[in-house]
């Protein structure tokens, strides 16, 4: 046995693997929470970035991309630190993607311009790639199969939970501080992840990684730029069909088809994609995008019916979210539970139905509906999503062996952040367009400036009626009620996008008996820990 390193095995089920094993997810969960916390904080304080005085002044195009630089690098990267953490070290390569994040969260507080925060949020999307995969890799690898579903469950909870409270955790930051304070919050719950990593984690890597596949990994990074990269336009223009869009499109799905070529035919493949035969895998890879590519979506826009259609503020807004987070603290660790007594398929396709009946319950929030409503929509799409993740996210892991589990939870986080790309691109797009068309005869009175800038946005609309005084509080009604004619149109295609992923579920994915493994089953192989990281 090599000097530096030993089975696994023999450290699971070690006295002291197994006493620390719930307080290493609990440290994997805090790092997870930040991590996915912080878009979801980005969103309400786009407000008042956007403001010269209290802000940086940034204008729509830049506030946009101070979203997009992080998912652009982000979505690429993903793959690659999976298949680095499997051959480099887990722990090593996430407490590296923790500092990075740190130093880029520090970077985008103190931006003195939109341009520099542009860029310190790519940089936070590649500590952040960093990350992600490793989490729930070494959730993998640490538990034992009989207890890695509820594990991944309570993982699944805290991607929700983040989701949810970001925007209260914005209001309640912008209510006290300035903008920056998103940014610098993460620091020091970093600094603490960091060192509760160093002695709680073990390390943990592929024994037999075999050659590397540069190749495969090139073509993954630029494949997922690219296709990113044209999602993102498409959103920003909302003509699909254009070069701009349709060009990066298409040349991302070819590159990601060359790799998914290479890969099939290569000795030592960075991801052996033949492993999509197995419906545990394809399937949950396909309910995971079309939940999220639904959801996502009509999270954005819900964020700008509340401040701008119903005027509440940031602090209150991110208040009307947490329904959701308290469905996904009670039904996500329970999901596994229900998963052994009824099946995964069973779980997924009700959970998938759950989050179809929320958004087509969209249809019934208006101007002056009662928000307790709004709170009631929040709280059952939170329940679907919370039946959702968990299995599908243990299938997807329990389709590989543990040393490529890196790899897996790769192929698992790429699907959801291009789904959500990709949600709030296309369901952007239908909002935008329906909006327009609906307040184009309001608009033709007004000075052809503010007439674009009314037509772009809600909140430009606002805008307007606000420079235009009491001229313009004609504008604010129908603005309104554009958009949330907009906001019924896009959820009714979410809506049906989810009820279409149920229905991928119930053909597809395996029933009872395949979805549970055994609880004394044996593993397919053995990776291994390194010894300075299984005794701290």
């Amino acid at each position: 046995m090599n000097s530096e390193t030993v089975p696994l095995r023999i450290y699971m089920d070690s006295p002291t693997i197994q006493r620390r094993r719930w307080y290493i997810l609990g440290v994997l969960t805090m790092s997870l929470l930040v991590v996915v916390l912080d878009n979801t904080i980005l969103n309400v304080a786009l407000k008042t970035i956007a403001d010269p005085d209290k802000g940086l002044g940034a204008t729509q195009s830049e506030l946009e991309w101070s979203i997009n630089s992080y998912t652009l690098v982000f979505a690429g990267l993903l793959f690659t630190f999976g298949v680095l953490g499997d051959r480099l070290g887990r722990k090593r390569v996430l407490v590296g993607g923790m500092a990075v994040f740190a130093l880029a969260s520090l970077v985008s507080a103190y931006a003195q311009t939109p341009e520099q925060l542009i860029y310190a949020r790519a940089l936070m999307g590649l500590g952040g790639a960093a990350v992600m995969p490793q989490t729930l890799s070494i959730i993998t690898n640490v538990f034992e199969p009989h207890e890695r579903a509820r594990a991944i469950g309570i993982w699944a909870g805290a991607v929700g939970l983040a989701i949810a409270i970001g925007p209260l955790t914005g209001g309640l930051l912008l209510a006290h501080f300035w903008w920056g304070s998103v940014f610098l919050i993460n620091v020091p719950v970093i600094a603490l992840g960091i060192v509760l990593m160093v002695f709680l984690v073990p390390e943990s890597r592929n024994p037999s990684p075999g050659r590397l596949d540069p190749v495969g990994v090139l073509l993954s990074v630029v494949g997922l730029v690219v296709l990113s990269y044209g999602i993102i336009r498409g959103g920003e223009t909302g003509d699909w069909l254009g070069l701009s869009a349709a060009g990066p499109i298409l040349a991302g799905a070819a590159v990601i088809a060359l790799f998914v070529w290479h890969e099939a035919r290569s000795d030592s493949p960075a991801f052996d994609v033949r492993l999509f035969r197995d419906p545990r895998l394809s399937a949950a890879v396909a309910s995971i995008a079309l939940c999220f590519f639904a959801a996502s979506g009509v999270f954005f826009f819900a964020n700008f019916y509340m401040q701008s259609v119903r005027g509440l503020t940031p602090l209150a807004a991110g208040a009307m979210v947490l329904p959701f987070a308290a469905a996904q603290l009670f039904f996500s660790p329970r999901s596994a539970a229900m998963v052994r007594r009824f099946g995964a398929r069973a779980v997924c396709t009700t959970g998938m139905l759950l989050v179809a009946a929320a958004l087509a319950s969209y249809q019934f929030v208006g101007t002056d509906t009662p928000m307790w409503i709004l709170g009631v929509i929040f709280f059952v799409q939170g329940t679907g999503m919370a039946n959702v993740m968990p299995p599908a996210t243990e299938s997807v892991m329990s389709a590989l062996p543990p040393e490529k589990a890196g790899a897996g939870s790769s192929i698992n986080n790429v699907a959801r952040q291009v789904a959500v790309a990709m949600g709030v691109a296309v369901l952007g797009s239908v909002i935008a367009s329906v909006y327009r068309r609906d307040l184009d005869g309001d608009l033709a009175a007004l000075p052809a400036g503010a007439r674009e800038a009314a037509g772009e946005s809600i909140e430009g609309a606002h805008g307007v009626a606000a420079e235009l005084g009491a001229a313009g509080q004609s504008l604010i009604e129908p603005a309104n009620a554009a958009f949330v004619h907009a906001m019924h149109t896009a959820s009714a295609a979410a809506a049906f996008i989810a009820f279409l992923g149920a229905m991928v579920v119930l053909k597809w994915m395996p029933g009872r008996a395949a979805a549970v493994p055994p609880a004394d089953g044996p593993e397919p192989s053995e990776p291994r820990l390194e010894k300075a990281g299984a005794r701290a």
